[in-house]
């Protein structure tokens, strides 16, 4: 079973599926596609993907049709994440509406890096405490998408709430922090709830399609963390093979998608 959590759906339709006022960036509209979900499905098989956790992406804010859609097109191949503004104060409620409209959505996202506030300060903000609790309630994951000079913030929050698992984005953005930054990431393996995406590779490294030359550093992080804990996300499914081949098939096999089928409600 491969499974792929890290897919976003940007569509060219923007009166159908328009932008948020508060966007971090916005997509250029001529270059994207009008059914997306089909091109993804086609890339899917190309890669074969069994199944896979549609990230609801930032441009849309907490704006969640075109993932609502799509999930309602189909039902079986795929889950959804949601993203909700800390400083809305009906965030929780939002998120509550969202679930019980649509039990397919599976995690809320976090973004919290180097040079960007356009979602929290901190990690104690009130706002950012309602919204994990609310998560914790619900059973969903809470989906970090955090440099590492947020690390050292998240403690207090994963060991208050130990059953909610959380996901660390990206391999926590390294390009974006310090070493001692990144060790407070590192640091959070040592929680049993924390699991870590082994994604983004194409944030900090160039020579596609496998990006070998980070391999030191994933398996650094592989360590950390172990099989049971990393879940692949982004590029092709052949990076994890590239990447961890120390691990034995069974365990890369965890990572490409067992894990992910053996605790998510398919």
């Amino acid at each position: 079973m491969i499974i792929e959590w890290n897919h976003h759906l940007f569509h060219s339709d923007t009166s159908r599926y328009p932008f948020h006022p508060q966007a971090a960036y916005r997509p250029d509209a001529s270059r994207l596609s009008p059914d997306p979900l089909a091109d993804y499905l086609a890339h899917m098989d190309a890669r074969a993907i069994d199944r896979a956790i549609l990230v609801h992406p930032e441009p849309y804010g907490d704006d969640h049709s075109l993932v609502l859609d799509s999930l309602e097109r189909e039902p079986e191949r795929f889950l959804g994440t949601a993203l909700f503004y800390p400083a809305d104060p009906d965030a929780p409620k939002k998120l509550r509406t969202l679930v019980a409209q649509q039990p397919r959505i599976i995690a809320t996202r976090f973004h919290a890096t180097r040079g960007k506030s356009h979602y929290l300060d901190s990690f104690s903000d009130a706002g950012v405490t309602a919204l994990w609790e609310t998560a914790a309630e619900l059973g969903l994951w809470v989906e970090l998408h955090i440099g590492p000079d947020f690390a050292a913030q998240v403690p207090p929050l994963v060991a208050r709430f130990p059953e909610t698992r959380v996901l660390i984005d990206h391999l926590a953005e390294p390009h974006m922090g310090t070493g001692v930054e990144f060790a407070n990431v590192l640091a959070l393996a040592e929680y049993p709830n924390v699991y870590m995406k082994l994604s983004g590779l194409n944030h900090f490294a160039t020579d596609a399609p496998l990006y070998t030359s980070a391999r030191p550093f994933t398996r650094w992080v592989a360590d950390a963390f172990g099989p049971e804990r990393l879940v692949w996300g982004s590029g092709t499914p052949e990076i994890v093979d590239a990447h961890l081949p120390h691990f034995s098939a069974a365990e890369r096999a965890l990572v490409k998608g067992g894990t992910l089928a053996s605790l998510l409600p398919w």
